[in-house]
């Protein structure tokens, strides 16, 4: 309402600045006259010379908002006439202030004239209307071009409250479709997009966040906002924060980075490949954010837009063990084949597996019920896996250890220290200290079991799942295989010997 008082005193000109000034001066001699007192000529005329200067300073300033105005403006007083009239209008209709101020109405010359009676009645009503009222309708330039604008007009009233006029703010319709479509499109990028996106300001906090990826992350709106990366991120904040910070200072890169990150959730159960929920792979774009207002680009912030792709990245890394598997299986089958002495072939069987998949192995041989340790690896100095004999030291496993589990069941045991460490959990088992997660795996063939072969990971490692398992089955399967080949050809031999005795 200030503003628009504002502009109601200055929107008549030079006459209306000097009857002002008379009703300005006329008051304040009624108020020293019902007071009693007599102001002197020369006080009279200094304090309105200094009223006068402070409208000219007020006028001037009116002035430099209007010329400095993104968006072209006029001004109608009560009749209709135009009091003011800004760059962005001169340059959207080529019409000087000095040519637009002072005319009646818009007809013959910013409209024409068959249309000059609707437009200025829709502008002058916003006089009496309480609200903003938005018209579109074609102006014409000086070159006698045609212009479609939407113009959002408010009536000014003046201090007493009466309708002194109208301001009208106007722009090509092309360019605030523009405008609307991009607000538009943050908004459907911030509320509908199937990507996750997070506006971050210079501080690397998040300041925008939208709904998909308030779900990925799992935590609140309102907790997020303002919230540290390391504080929402329990791994993959540095990361991420490195890759914002680039993007920042340099722009930009042209392609996106898959990112692995683990989320600060309670949860830590397991999901598809043994990979924990809260665990998950973002394939994310960043976007440098400028202020369109600076001289200079001026980052305001980086647009972080990411998609969940942990299944799929997940079930690329299965297939590529897979494959990696099959190979090492068909390798190992091919140089077990030219082995003369079927244990050999197990052991070679077993370096084969072991080969990213675990950092040690132990085969544990079966007499009875006791299992006794006769091969590891790597060898205890380092290389291949030594061949498979029967040894004569029992494996110092009690009836709870995994690899007893296992033969007693007849099936694969796997184990793990879990979440926090625990002093003590590997040598209790007699395993490598650096050992986390192990696996036994029953070596049976033809009806009979023959051993367990166990595998061994440190904390580098993940757990064993159940595609490991499998795998290490197969493996079993062949190692079990040429163990009962040997045990046979000794059979053999020793009834042959006793034989020929």
């Amino acid at each position: 309402m200030a503003a628009q008082s504002d502009m109601s005193e200055t929107q008549s000109g030079p006459a209306g600045k000097r009857a002002r000034q008379g009703r300005g001066g006329r008051a304040r001699a009624r108020s020293r006259a019902e007071a009693g007192e007599t102001p002197s000529e020369g006080e009279f005329t200094a304090r309105d010379e200094r009223e006068q200067e402070e409208q000219a300073k007020g006028a001037v300033l009116l002035a430099a908002l209007l010329d400095g105005m993104d968006a072209a403006l006029c001004a109608f007083d009560a009749e209709g006439s135009v009091t003011h009239w800004n760059r962005e209008a001169e340059r959207i209709l080529g019409w000087t202030p000095e040519e637009a101020v002072g005319r009646r109405g818009l007809g013959g010359w910013a409209v024409l004239g068959a249309d000059a009676d609707e437009v200025e009645s829709r502008l002058l009503s916003a006089m009496h209307s309480p609200d903003r009222q938005v018209h579109e309708f074609a102006l014409v330039t000086k070159g006698g071009g045609r212009v479609l604008v939407r113009t959002q007009s408010a009536g000014v009233r003046d201090a007493d409250g009466v309708p002194a006029g109208v301001y009208c703010a106007f722009s090509e319709v092309h360019t605030q479709v523009d405008l609307e479509r991009t607000l538009a499109l943050s908004e459907v990028l911030l509320d509908d997009a199937p990507w996750g996106v997070v506006i971050l300001d210079v501080d690397l906090r998040p300041a925008v966040v939208n709904l998909r990826a308030v779900r990925s992350l799992r935590m609140s709106r309102s907790a997020l906002l303002g919230r540290p990366l390391g504080e929402v991120l329990r791994a993959g904040a540095e990361e991420l924060e490195a890759a914002i910070q680039h993007v920042m200072a340099d722009g930009p890169t042209a392609e996106l980075a898959d990112m692995w990150v683990t989320l600060r959730t309670s949860g830590s159960e397991s999901g598809s490949g043994g990979v924990p929920h809260s665990r998950r792979c973002w394939r994310s774009g960043f976007l440098r954010l400028g202020s369109p207002l600076a001289e200079q680009p001026v980052p305001l912030g980086v647009a972080w837009i990411f998609q969940d792709v942990t299944e799929s990245k997940l079930a690329e890394q299965r297939a590529s063990r897979s494959r990696f598997r099959d190979a090492q299986l068909q390798r190992a089958a091919r140089a077990a084949a030219e082995c003369e002495d079927p244990r050999e072939a197990a052991a070679l069987q077993l370096d084969f597996a072991l080969a990213g998949f675990a950092d040690h192995a132990f085969v544990d041989l079966a007499y009875g019920r006791r299992l006794i340790r006769a091969a590891r690896s790597p060898a205890p100095g380092g290389g291949h896996t030594a061949a498979v004999a029967a040894g004569a030291v029992p494996a110092p496993y009690d009836d709870r250890h995994p690899a007893s589990q296992c033969l007693e069941r007849g099936g694969t045991v796997r184990t793990s220290v879990g979440g926090a460490e625990v002093e003590g959990w590997a040598q209790h088992r007699s395993w490598p200290a650096e050992t986390v997660h192990g696996m036994c795996v029953l070596l049976r063939s033809r009806g009979r079991d023959h051993g367990v072969v166990t595998f061994l990971r440190g904390a580098s490692r993940r757990p064993f799942d159940r595609l490991d398992a499998q795998h290490a089955e197969d493996v079993a399967i062949r190692m079990a295989s040429s163990l009962d080949l040997a045990a046979a050809l000794d059979r053999a031999r020793a009834a042959e010997e006793r034989g020929l005795c």
